[in-house]
């Protein structure tokens, strides 16, 4: 009899995917709140999840987000059925999401091996960095609080950061419940937009993409404003960016773990030096 006989893999709703995103807390994800809600709806027909008998066992998103590009990730077993085989059969039933498009990931290291198997070659680390941020006295001069009127241009910032256009997904990013987003301006123009979540242990930040190491710090600094002494901030940075690692050492955070950036195909070009922390390990 085969293993997989009982295994079905359908794409899964919003209400499943809250599910996995316990599993990804389970494994110290520290997802941030509202991820799902604004996940989701990038690409509903891209997440994926296997069933046995009916019960979500292994899940794996693949996020289109253009015609050329797409983002794994959320490759996952419930971890009282792992070791037989159920994640690999839910990949291979979902990877054909991704039809011909560049797939890019963020992997553990420990798993960077098996990537490869599926075509997957390492560009560089994205390093972890966590701690209780040295804190200004209030916003710094230059940066504003986002509002509606923004989004259009801030979208359009993130377009030279990210390798395709996701509007929607900025949008949401924006404006979730929770969340604080903050653009640095120049003259007028946009030089730079972050935003903090709150999540399960202390508060993400992602993205942090800014013109200038200045820009960066300002971003920083605005966004960690409110928060207690005692409160924790996150984020992920490219592992050769240097400016954004003194940026963070300066702050007070310190490096805690890293994973490995692969893509399938040809490197998608952007604004490297722009993108001092990124937005999510889940979706790019």
């Amino acid at each position: 009899m085969n293993p997989h006989d009982e295994l079905t893999v359908s794409t899964a709703t919003l209400e499943d995917w809250y599910r996995v995103a316990e599993w990804a807390d389970g494994e110290g994800w520290n997802v941030g709140n509202g991820d799902v809600a604004c996940f989701h709806p990038t690409d509903p027909a891209g997440f994926f999840i296997g069933r046995l008998d009916g019960r979500p066992v292994a899940a794996v998103s693949i996020v289109n987000y253009s015609d050329r590009y797409a983002v794994l990730g959320h490759y996952l077993t419930d971890p009282e059925f792992r070791g037989r085989g159920h994640g690999l059969a839910t990949w291979n039933a979902a990877f054909p999401h991704a039809g011909n498009r560049t797939v890019g990931l963020d992997a553990m290291p420990a798993q960077q091996a098996n990537y490869e198997t599926h075509g997957f070659k390492a560009v560089h680390d994205t390093v972890h960095y966590a701690g209780r941020p040295a804190r200004p006295a209030g916003l710094v001069p230059g940066t504003v609080r986002v509002t509606p009127e923004h989004t259009e241009a801030l979208a359009a910032y993130d377009r030279g950061c990210f390798p395709a256009d996701r509007s929607g997904f900025v949008a949401r990013w924006l404006t979730s419940p929770g969340r604080t987003a903050r653009a640095r301006l120049r003259d007028g123009a946009v030089a730079g937009y972050g935003v903090i979540r709150p999540a399960g242990r202390g508060h993400r930040i992602g993205p942090l993409f800014a013109d200038t190491p200045q820009d960066a710090a300002a971003l920083f600094d605005s966004l960690v404003s409110h928060l207690g002494p005692d409160e924790e901030v996150s984020l992920d940075i490219p592992g050769t960016h240097t400016a954004s690692a003194d940026l963070l050492a300066s702050r007070g955070l310190e490096a805690r773990f890293h994973t490995v950036r692969m893509y399938t195909g040809p490197v998608p070009e952007t604004a490297e030096e722009r993108v001092f922390a990124t937005t999510t390990l889940e979706l790019g």
